[in-house]
Parts: C-alpha cells; structure tokens; sequence
C-alpha cells in the first residue's frame, strides 16, 4: 500500500505534514509506506532532524508549490513538477494508491477530475465532511463544496456515495439518508429539494427517510445527510465554528471536541477513480496524521470498486 502526501499543501507545511506523516507511519504496518510528495531534500533533513530513519518513507521530488491563492485548473497546467500536479500523476500511473493534501481545494478537485476522472456514471464528485451525533459517533454530510449549483439527478446520485461510504468506511450498516430541507414536509423545500425528493423517495439503493431539517443534523434521525455544495459549505463553517466559541469560552465538552476538524483529518472526494482527501489549511500535525490513517481506511475497504459496482 502506497499513500501519498502532498508534503507543501497547507499554511503550516511543510513542518506540520512531516510531523503529522511520522506520527502515521508509526502506527501503520510495514507494508503500508507514506510516500512523501516535495522537496525531497527537505524532507529527508526534516525528518532526521526529528531523530526518525527516513528509509521508512518514499519520496518523490516535486519542489513548485501551489498556493491557496493560485488558480486551479492554471496552477496544475502549468507546475507539472508541483507537488500537486506530480501527486495526480502517481495517482492516475497506480504508483500510489491514494492522495491527500491540505493545500488549494480547487486544485485537488481540479486535479482528480482530469487525472484520475469521475467513475463512469458519476454526474458529479462531491466532497463529504462528518457531522457528529449527540449519542455518539458521526454522521456524513455532502455535497460540502464541489457543486455550489446542483440538479436534482445529482443530489440522488450524492445519496448513494454517501451511504457507500457510511457503510463501507465506517461500518454503518444500511445507513439512513435525509434530504436537508427547511420542513419534514414532502412537499416542503425550493424547487431543488422538491424536485429532488421523489427521487431518493424511489431510489432502490439507499434507505431513504425523508426530509431532514437543521436541527436533525447532531441527531440519529439520519446518518447521511444529502444538500447541495453551496448549502453544505455553509453548514460546515457554522459547524466548525461551534469548537472554537467553546475553547474561546473555557467549555469543554466531548460532543464540541468532536466538531475539531483534526479528529478526522480531511474529507474525502467522492466518485472519482481513486481515493483522494482534502485536507484543512490550518491542518496540524494530528490532522495530517488522521488525513492519512484516513487514507488508509479508504484503501483497505476497496471503497471505490464498491462505487464502481453501484454505478455499473
């Protein structure tokens, strides 16, 4: 198994990527190997500076960097040796066989559509985030930013990659799919959402309950929810503001803790060809650790042939 990280991607790269990939690699198997994605010197120096043999990791030179700032689709086109544009390559050649950066959101998407394209079938990939549940565990929540506008078709199709990956990634055993809405009702809802409603209603391959509104979301009503990218962005920054009012505040509580985006890592494009994770910018250390033990989950669970069966 071969994961790779993109070593500049992020504001605190590459010291937080380095440290977070050595903090993984101790506790994947020996067959597992984090190929690093860069300045190979640096890194190499990097590492043996914080007292770790650099043979435990693979490294690629790729020493151009993309910024937050640049534009994707220019920015991978003409920086062929960024650590971006050469992760796509590894990945699009089978010389990897995930990616994950905390670097420019639109040139990771940019990049796994053109390289590793959208699975035959896939109208459109769409980046899923957790949500946490008051009880315990985490729900999933997508589109989060991929699709600001969205069709009917394409919410359906959001619903079975959601449920693809609740089941095959974290277990969740014919999990249940609500459509955000603005009422339980099924005629509630702007003509996207009504128009969207039959369709999970009749979809044989998710397990439909209804409409979900706002406050269901930290419930077990559902355990993925369905929106379109431009709705699901705003509920993920309100959402990820809840954990810094409460350090602000002095409160802790487990149920806030878990609204920390280091818990996870990264979130996950789903309905491409291969698994690729977008980190945060600010992502720490702990962060680029559970973006690549991510990573690793999303291998080992063979996700992306089971939405390969799905859309055949």
């Amino acid at each position: 198994m071969k994961i790779g990280l993109d070593v500049l991607g992020g504001d605190y790269a590459p010291n937080s990527t380095i440290l977070g990939a050595i903090e993984a690699q101790k506790v994947l198997k020996n067959d597992q190997r984090i190929v690093l994605i860069g300045n190979e010197e640096d890194s190499r120096k990097q590492i043996i500076e914080a007292g770790i043999d650099p043979s435990l990791f693979d490294y690629i030179h790729a020493p151009e960097n993309i910024s937050m700032h640049e534009h994707p689709t220019k920015a991978i086109t003409q920086k062929p040796n960024s650590s971006v544009a050469k992760g796509f390559e590894l990945l699009k050649n089978g010389e990897i066989d995930s990616f994950s950066s905390a670097g420019n959101t639109g040139a990771m998407l940019v990049g796994a559509m053109f390289s590793v394209k959208t699975i035959p079938g896939v109208l459109r990939p769409a980046i899923a985030t957790n949500v946490p549940k008051l009880k315990n565990g985490y729900g999933i929540l997508l589109d989060v930013g991929a699709n600001a506008d969205c069709k009917p078709e394409m919410l359906n199709q959001f619903a079975i990659l959601g449920s693809l990956y609740s089941e095959h990634v974290y277990g969740v055993q014919k999990p249940k799919v609500g459509l955000l809405n603005i009422g339980e009702e099924e005629e509630k809802g702007n003509i996207l959402t009504i128009a969207t409603y039959p369709l999970l209603k009749s979809n044989p391959k998710i397990n439909f309950i209804g409409n979900a509104e706002g406050r269901d979301l930290f419930t077990d009503q559902a355990d993925v929810y369905v929106c379109d990218g431009y709705t699901g962005n705003v509920v993920l920054k309100l959402a990820e503001s809840f954990y810094v009012v409460t350090l602000k505040k002095g409160f802790k509580d487990d149920f806030f803790d878990r609204f920390n985006y280091e818990r996870y890592g990264g979130s996950p494009i789903l309905g491409v060809n291969a698994p690729v994770i977008i980190g945060h910018g600010i992502s720490t250390p702990e962060a680029i650790k559970n973006m690549l033990l991510l990573s690793k989950d999303m291998i080992e669970s063979k996700f992306i042939d089971k939405i390969r069966s799905a859309f055949n």
